[in-house]
């Protein structure tokens, strides 16, 4: 079972940017890795996924404020969340573990417990 641990939510104003944390143990970080959300009676979203070679996709709501990035070496992913809106407003999930499929990374094994993100206007 692998283990995910979320850091680095917290609450900002409209405009401010956040950077998200995730770290597992040896081996967490598998090929394909992504970010989610789920907002207050929403059904979780995928934010962002990116594969082993660093290629990255986003949701259409994120592109351009967004950018997720890996440190194998550190055994840590990352999300660097600029410009957020109160839309942004969920708790963030990291995962592990997808598959890849048809180009994207799907499937997601492993899940983290999640960090809690406000955003104020």
């Amino acid at each position: 079972q692998v283990r995910l641990m979320e850091s680095g939510g917290g609450s900002v104003q409209t405009g401010g940017s956040l950077r998200l944390s995730c770290t597992g143990p040896y081996g967490s970080m598998t090929y394909c890795m992504g970010w989610f959300r789920q907002a207050s009676g929403k059904e979780r979203e995928a934010v962002a996924t990116i594969r082993d070679d660093g290629t990255a996709t986003y949701s259409d709501s994120v592109q351009d404020r967004f950018t997720i990035s890996r440190d194998n070496a550190k055994e840590t992913l990352y999300l660097r969340m600029n410009s957020l809106t109160p839309e942004d407003s969920a708790t963030y999930y990291c995962a592990s573990g997808g598959s890849l499929r048809g180009g994207l990374c799907e499937n997601f094994v492993y899940w983290g417990h999640g960090t809690q993100v406000s955003v104020s206007s």
